[in-house]
């Protein structure tokens, strides 16, 4: 066996054993202890791989290509990230809630937040808003009423499908973006 696939293997191993145990305990109360004993591995190993949860935890946001959205290439199409997003999230439903969901801690919620952030600013900009205190709020609103929905969905609070998450999400927030956009 190469190398390479043992420390895909053991790196995989300690990044389910977070994950599982966050869904258990939370992120806060996980120990590097707690992961080790449940990924099977030895200290020097963890160590080896990590130099600690958190870097456990950033490496299981590579895995998350909703946190990595692209903006819209067409102003006319606000948000066209959202409906890939949510199915994404779909997909890796049980690693999203871990990372994002009420046990997870909020060193992912807040790198979430800034990388949505940052698209949702582009498409805003490239729709034809201008850089001012009122966009920065907007973004805000945007942001957070898109992550409320996923939170909420991942951690079993509602049911909806991706489109329906979508439909709801843009229900909501893109008449009012409109309407500042033609404020500007």
């Amino acid at each position: 066996m190469s190398d390479d696939r043992r420390v895909r293997r053991t790196r995989r191993a300690i990044q389910e054993a977070l994950v599982a145990l966050i869904l258990e305990k939370g992120y806060d109360a996980v120990t590097v202890t707690d992961v080790i004993d449940r990924a099977d591995v030895g200290r020097s190993t963890f160590y080896a791989h990590f130099t600690d949860k958190q870097d456990v935890l950033f490496s299981n946001i590579e895995q998350l290509a909703f946190l990595r959205p692209e903006a819209s290439a067409s102003p006319s199409e606000l948000f066209a990230f959202s409906l890939p997003m949510f199915e994404h999230a779909r997909e890796q439903r049980r690693l999203v809630r871990a990372l994002l969901g009420r046990r997870g801690g909020g060193l992912v919620t807040a790198r979430g937040e800034q990388i949505l952030g940052r698209v949702v600013r582009e498409e805003l900009l490239a729709a034809g808003a201008r850089p001012s205190p009122a966009l920065d709020r907007l973004v805000l609103c945007v942001v957070g009423a898109f992550l409320a929905l996923l939170r909420a969905w991942v951690d079993g609070d509602i049911s909806a499908t991706p489109a329906e998450l979508d439909a709801t999400f843009r229900t909501a927030v893109i008449p009012g973006v409109r309407s500042m956009l033609v404020q500007r």
